[in-house]
């Protein structure tokens, strides 16, 4: 029956006379079940954490939250160790992998992997946030709804981006910042065709969310700025981008694994308690943290030291303040211990948790000076969009997220100047977000629309398999036979097996072919080993990086040890015209129609 009904779809699908439309129904389906899935992870991790309230009920209270999110960490890695089978692509730099070197394609069993795995790290105290896993599962359904109606690579990622817009969207109740945030991370342009269908989807989460479960994360009650609070405005954002460069080094370090001798249970239990210990002296730590940041948005600034271990130290004004600046530096620290100990979870959450007592360590150190009173909810929202634009490299998100979620625009100057000047100074230090600093670095994939087009042509596709081949120790007369019944400029030369021993390029010996003392000689003594050889699954971006910084023309091409055929520059650059051309009509007709 599932069958039929696909068939009919797809019949129909074919039947219209837009595909632009068709993308626009896509978009409403991605954007529901990008909003369920939200409102699913909402529910799971309310449910972990009344599950690990039950248990600590039973415990003395120091004593449990020590183990708690170790317990969290260690179910998540028998969770996607036995069960999911290791399969799960986390973050959001797995999403731009996907979308560059995989035509975004992303396996089915991310649809839901993540909301298991980070609703037991966050419910038992892990220090990670959910909006990447939401945006994992939402990329997910997107690229799969993509992938049931065969559409293109383009259109595939649009939906992707459509559903992780609609999670955002759904978490935060934030339309037009899930609309940026896709724009900003995911697809890095804004064109008309691209922007209705995540405005679409976006909106749709939203509704869902705020049908099924309309509670927020937290409410920011902000006032209007005043003129003599500006200098301090700066203040935050020199601060801010700071920070977000600290975020970055250390979560981008401590995320790729702790204790990497150690087998992933040790590491799982080990690292869970070493982050219990943490949580014993900074209580706010457990969990997202948005719990403590409400009470501080609400005034009550002291509950954050009530349940540390050093509580009673921590009564003077200036010892408060050493625990808030703490609490700036720590939070990035607990969040890389939860996910390189094996949790899942990202860096959204923690961000703004930084962000947030980033801006009311400045506030609340500058009204104890009794020079000027500040407001405190006014700089932890500022200092919120000041952290995220600085280690997303996304100020328009940072802005509109904070804006949307305090109901107003009465912070639109100060979140301005905040989230510009924290991104100048990250951009700076960090070209690259964190999400894309690995990727560039350690994969060599570069952001930018000529990457996407280019990974979309198959290398495959442009191999010449039409190839002259000689051994080495043929002679020179033979080569010259062999040249009268071939119009190749370029030669392999190969083994018994078919393996690559060098190639012989017709400019370098074409004096010696005429040469009569020369035609004894072997093709040994006129074989070249080649630049670089290509291996059959490189993708066409780093294929045509190798060729301008190489300035060579012809490339060999291997796979499992056995030379394939020669790709050549021109046949690349007459396939990404092709592509070019393709995907600038696609872009015309649903312009258009």
């Amino acid at each position: 029956m599932l069958k039929s009904i696909y068939y009919k779809i797809n019949k129909w699908r074919l039947k219209l006379n837009s595909q632009r439309n068709f993308l626009m129904y896509c978009s409403v389906i991605v954007g529901l079940f990008g909003g369920l899935a939200a409102v699913a992870l909402k529910y799971l991790v309310h449910l972990m954490e009344d599950l690990s309230r039950n248990i600590a009920s039973y415990f003395p209270y120091h004593f449990i939250y020590v183990f708690l999110p170790a317990l969290g960490i260690f179910f998540t890695v028998v969770y996607l160790h036995l069960i999911n089978r290791d399969t799960i692509q986390k973050g959001i730099g797995g999403i731009l992998f996907n979308i560059k070197r995989n035509r975004s394609n992303i396996r089915i069993n991310n649809v839901y992997s993540h909301l298991i795995s980070s609703s037991l790290t966050v419910g038992f105290g892990g220090s990670s946030g959910l909006e990447a896993p939401i945006v994992c599962t939402g990329a997910a359904i997107g690229s799969n709804t993509g992938r049931l109606f065969n559409l293109t690579a383009y259109e595939k990622t649009v939906l992707l981006a459509a559903a992780a817009s609609a999670g955002i969207a759904a978490v935060f109740n934030s339309p037009i910042a899930g609309v940026l945030f896709s724009l900003e991370l995911l697809i890095g342009e804004i064109t008309i065709p691209t922007f209705i269908p995540l405005l679409i989807a976006s909106a749709t989460g939203v509704v869902v969310s705020k049908a099924l479960y309309s509670k927020q994360l937290f409410h920011l009650v902000t006032e209007g700025w005043v003129m003599q609070a500006l200098p301090f405005y700066v203040l935050l954002a020199i601060l801010s981008g700071c920070v977000s460069v600290y975020i970055a080094n250390v979560a981008g370090k401590l995320e790729k694994g702790i204790l990497k001798k150690q087998n992933r249970y040790v590491r799982a239990l080990v690292g869970g308690l070493i982050l219990g210990l943490i949580i014993l002296v900074f209580p706010p730590l457990f969990g997202e943290g948005y719990h403590d940041l409400q009470e501080v948005l609400n005034g009550n600034i002291e509950t954050i030291t009530a349940d540390s271990i050093f509580s009673q130290y921590l009564n003077h004004p200036l010892a408060l303040l050493g625990f808030i600046a703490l609490l700036v530096f720590m939070k990035i620290v607990a969040t890389g211990i939860t996910i390189g100990s094996g949790g899942n979870g990202g860096t959204f959450a923690p961000t703004m948790f930084t962000g947030g007592f980033l801006g009311l360590f400045v506030a609340y150190s500058v009204n104890q000076t009794g020079l000027i009173h500040l407001n405190t909810s006014n700089f932890i929202a500022v200092g919120m969009a000041g952290a995220l634009s600085g280690v997303l490299h996304a100020p328009l998100t940072a802005i509109f997220l904070i804006a949307e979620i305090t109901g107003g625009y009465v912070l639109f100057i100060p979140l301005m100047i905040v989230s510009a000047i924290s991104y100048i100074i990250s951009r700076y230090f960090n070209p690259h977000n964190m999400y894309w600093h690995e990727l560039v670095h350690e994969k060599n994939i570069h952001p930018g629309h000529d990457d996407a087009m280019m990974n979309a042509i198959s290398l495959d596709s442009v191999i010449n398999r039409q190839f002259t081949a000689i051994s080495k120790d043929a002679s020179l007369k033979d080569f010259y036979k062999l040249l009268s019944r071939t119009q190749t400029n370029i030669f392999a030369v190969l083994d018994a097996d078919k393996a690559l021993e060098g190639v012989v390029l017709i400019d370098d010996i074409r004096r010696q072919l005429f040469d009569e003392e020369m035609k004894m000689h072997t093709i040994a003594e006129f074989m070249v080993t080649p630049p670089v050889i290509i291996t059959h699954d490189q993708s066409v971006s780093s294929v045509m990086k190798l060729f301008d910084q190489l300035d060579v023309w012809q490339l060999p091409v291997v796979k499992d040890g056995q030379f394939v055929g020669f790709v050549s520059k021109s046949a690349l650059l007459a396939k990404y015209r092709d592509a070019f051309i393709k995907q600038h009509k696609e872009n015309d007709i649903f312009a258009t129609k």
